[in-house]
């Protein structure tokens, strides 16, 4: 007798697994534990086999007789059903692993020793925010190229277009990668160059030179009423000529008072080598001005208010 739904939600557990059968082979497996498993018995190349469909209720009796049809066309068709399993089970864990994101997490940390943390950092966010959930899972080898351009165009829909261009360069340098390590055969990303709307470039809010008096006088008297620590940071980024998160990460052991220098270590320069500010008499004052905030913290310039870390890029930028 075939089984119906009512038969398979009432099917309770004994002290041994028993077999309510539903005919051609397919039969449910009730477990002591309660779990209740779909099989399906079968003889292939003479000898008899089981095949696994899956768990009730997940898999219903509808769709385990659906699967049992399946298996049951494989045979005809001369194919062990069990093994076509496992081979589906083996090209899915391939595409897993040959997926955009799982490439692209391989060439990102490849590449981390050539970059600035930050800059890592920076990377892998873009990717995580912008094209992962796009086209993270996809099989690299079968992506084209109007796909990827759908993830573009959502950047560029805000506005982003230099984020737009930028996030392409790193999907062209992991497409490469792909085709290098054997996982694609193509990079659809070369193609979209000329798809994307163009970056217009624009100089950046500067003083004239005529200003910079005003500027200063105004600084001096603190018109802004910023923290005090503020203004001396603002003075010191005039007098070093440094980038502002060169400044706001500045340590006291990279000071070298008696020489007059300050010693930026690699791994926050841009180009990744040392770089060596001499330091003017102007600035060893800021200096020990400066040391009235010290603290416990070894940064220069602490955050007011989160301890352990330093002050923001905007707190000098705005």
């Amino acid at each position: 007798m075939s089984l119906n739904d009512l038969i398979c939600k009432n099917a309770k557990p004994k002290a041994k697994e028993y077999k309510l059968a539903d005919g051609e082979g397919l039969y449910l497996l009730v477990k002591p534990n309660g779990t209740r498993c779909w099989r399906m018995k079968y003889r292939f190349a003479g000898k008899e086999r089981k095949l696994a469909i899956g768990i009730y209720p997940e898999v219903s009796l509808v769709d385990a007789r659906d699967k049992r049809r399946d298996a049951r066309e494989l045979l005809a068709a001369g194919t062990d059903p069990s093994q076509a399993k496992k081979q589906e089970k083996r090209m899915v864990s391939i595409r897993e692993q040959n997926s955009f994101e799982a490439v692209a997490r391989e060439w990102h940390e490849n590449n981390l020793h050539t970059w600035t943390k930050k800059h890592g950092e920076d990377i892998l966010h873009r990717l995580e925010r912008d094209i992962f959930p796009e086209i993270g899972r996809r099989p690299i080898a079968e992506i084209a190229a109007l796909e990827l351009l759908d993830a573009f165009k959502k950047i560029e829909k805000r506005a982003a277009h230099e984020l737009a261009h930028r996030t392409l360069q790193y999907c062209t340098r992991i497409f490469r990668y792909a085709i290098l390590t054997a996982r694609s055969d193509r990079n659809p990303a070369s193609d979209l160059k000329d798809a994307l709307k163009p970056v217009v470039h624009t100089h950046y809010t500067a003083l004239d030179v005529k200003d910079l008096p005003a500027f200063l006088k105004s600084l001096e008297n603190n018109k802004a009423r910023l923290y005090e620590i503020t203004c001396l940071a603002v003075k010191m980024l005039l007098l070093t000529f440094v980038r502002t998160s060169e400044l706001i990460k500045a340590k006291w052991e990279e000071i070298d008072e008696p020489s007059a220098t300050w010693m930026i270590p690699a791994e926050r320069m841009k180009m990744r080598r040392p770089h060596i500010v001499p330091l003017s008499k102007q600035v060893l004052a800021i200096l020990q001005e400066l040391k009235q905030f010290r603290g416990e913290s070894d940064y220069i310039f602490p955050n007011q208010t989160k301890r352990g870390e330093t002050m923001s890029n905007n707190t000098v930028n705005r």
